[in-house]
């Protein structure tokens, strides 16, 4: 059963909680505390404000239904999370949103348990421009080819300087009315940019180090109240950003050949994605061995050739679900799928949700 909301911010599908909730690990009157509503799971969402521009979140739910959320978002913000459960357990994550309007998808029956740290308008640039200055060269292309395309979005013209854009992009406050906050990513990035950026899909995924464990652990244990609290809790969140950023350092150490036959890889992979060779044709072809092909894909993407390939056409799927009049069928043919329904279960795999559901929560919003 999918249960379909329309929300101003992405927290309103929660009623407001107390802070003496017993399920809470710990807990003051300044901390803003949501619950699950019966009628969708049971859990909770604590915010703790640090400073200003930053606060701690920590998140711990499970819901009986899927959820489909639409939210015309209209405030710019970064955010590192640290889930210790579901499909993204054990990898520390970076999340930019531009203020597009935005579909969350949340699935049902799956133990959500997330720390997160949170940074809002006045400091998204820095850290934005720190994870930009990590990418590999051609990660960081596609990154500024996607702060392009918002911006030329929302101004109607571009401008050759890339860190100017990201600044007016983050920093420009959205009506929940305008035009803006009515696209989402799919309908604003061209279907040749869309697809690329599940490149930066890969690099703002690191491994949780057992550093990062231990700091988390201390977050979640803390021991102090009031302004103590709020001092520690800050140093820990601060830690655990620097710890995220140092672990992708280590990732990016691999040396030019190698990344060139990654590039040259996924070219081909590209470009033959409807009928794409072997992978030990593959590595011929740029050069390597199968054994050397797939590490080099794993270090960068943290998947095989054609775990990437999947990706590539998934992704592709889902801004012509989005974007385009095609039917489920024509779609899946479309990005090389010969089966309806093979198409629909790696779709919903990767998304959460089946092809036709989003599509029908597009349209639904558009008519």
């Amino acid at each position: 059963m999918v249960t379909r909301l329309m929300l101003e911010r992405y927290e309103d599908w929660l009623e407001r909680g107390s802070y003496k909730d017993s399920r809470l690990l710990h807990s003051d009157k300044s901390d803003r505390i949501q619950v699950c509503p019966s009628h969708l799971g049971q859990g909770y969402r604590q915010e703790i404000p640090l400073r200003d521009d930053l606060s701690l979140v920590i998140e711990n739910y499970r819901l009986d239904r899927n959820l489909v959320i639409d939210i015309p978002s209209h405030n710019s913000f970064v955010a590192f999370g640290f889930p210790l459960t579901g499909a993204d357990a054990r990898h520390s994550l970076f999340d930019v949103c531009f203020g597009l309007r935005e579909i969350h998808i949340k699935q049902s029956q799956q133990q959500i348990f997330n720390v997160e740290i949170v940074f809002k308008q006045s400091t998204t640039a820095i850290y934005l421009q720190e994870f930009m200055a990590r990418l590999f060269p051609q990660t960081l292309d596609i990154a500024e080819q996607v702060i392009r395309s918002i911006y030329r979005y929302r101004k109607g013209y571009s401008s050759s300087n890339t860190k100017e854009m990201l600044e007016r992009v983050l920093q420009d406050t959205i009506s929940v009315d305008s035009h803006s906050s009515q696209a989402t990513l799919e309908q604003v990035l061209s279907g040749t940019v869309y697809p690329e950026i599940q490149d930066i899909e890969y690099a703002r995924h690191n491994l949780i180090s057992a550093t990062m464990e231990r700091v988390i652990g201390q977050i979640l244990s803390c021991p102090y109240q009031g302004t103590t609290r709020r001092a520690y809790l800050k140093q820990k969140a601060l830690n655990l950003v620097t710890l995220y950023f140092e672990e992708g350092m280590l990732r990016s150490r691999l040396n030019k050949s190698d990344l060139n036959y990654i590039y040259q890889a996924e070219k081909i992979l590209k470009s033959q994605s409807i009928n794409p060779p072997t992978t030990e044709m593959l590595a011929k072809q740029v050069g390597t061995n199968r054994f050397k092909l797939n590490q080099g894909f794993h270090q960068v993407h943290n998947t095989t050739p054609f775990g990437y390939l999947r990706n590539y056409r998934l992704r592709k799927a889902k801004r012509l679900l989005m974007t385009s009049e095609l039917s489920v069928e024509e779609v899946a043919a479309a990005v090389g799928y010969k089966s309806r329904s093979n198409f629909a279960i790696a779709f919903r795999q990767q998304f959460g949700v089946n092809p036709k559901v989003l599509q029908m929560q597009v349209r639904q919003e558009v008519s």
